[in-house]
């Protein structure tokens, strides 16, 4: 096989903590499918965390892991968002955001001190979270006209696709999630059944 059809998440939410003279940093980890949803994340953050002082984060994204990046809210450059993500790169885990909200103890931690504090946080938040492996799936929908339905649920029964949503009516839709492994091997299927026309709709 080319490429990989899988990939590691966390399940759920978890949180981490790690103390250093007085500063606390909270990690918080969170799977995540699109940039879109970091921004609430973090927003819902800083208003319960009102008195904190940075909230330092890095994410990672989609199955290939090619989406990915680190953020160090106002700490010294390189010494907040790079050390999360080497978490994240380390453990080879992606669909995931990690947040480290820190608040600040008095004491200075100087370079070393706070790449330290930021990777023992974020590393804690993976260890308290499990992590599940995902298989890279393509998204699509099957149209097709009435007469066909026996045929095409009894390949998608065989071939065990999941399905998301169905419309039948004069015209029938039937929309599936399968494997990317498995992909070739469905769509050559299909492409026997007369008057069937497939639509390529998304990976997840």
């Amino acid at each position: 096989m080319l490429f990989d059809d899988s990939y590691k998440t966390i399940e759920s939410t978890s949180e981490g903590i790690f103390r250093d003279k007085g500063s606390k940093f909270m990690a918080y980890a969170y799977p995540i499918r699109s940039e879109d949803e970091v921004k609430p994340l973090i927003a819902n953050l800083r208003a319960e965390h009102t008195k904190a002082r940075h909230f330092c984060y890095a994410y990672r994204l989609t199955p290939d892991r090619s989406v990915f990046r680190a953020n160090d809210d106002g700490e010294p450059s390189g010494t907040a968002g790079r050390p999360i993500l080497n978490c994240l790169l380390s453990e080879d885990l992606t669909n995931i955001l990690i947040v480290v909200v820190r608040y600040f103890g008095g004491t200075l931690l100087g370079v070393p001190g706070l790449i330290n504090a930021y990777k023992s946080a974020s590393i804690a938040s993976i260890k308290m979270s499990t992590i599940i492996s995902k298989t890279v799936n393509d998204v699509y929908e099957v149209h097709f006209e009435y007469l066909q339905m026996n045929e095409v649920m009894k390949l998608s029964k065989e071939e065990n696709l999941q399905i998301l949503g169905q419309q039948f009516d004069t015209d029938c839709i039937l929309k599936f999630e399968v494997r990317k492994a498995q992909l070739n091997q469905v769509l050559s299927k299909f492409d026997k059944i007369e008057g069937v026309k497939l639509k390529y709709l998304q990976t997840v």
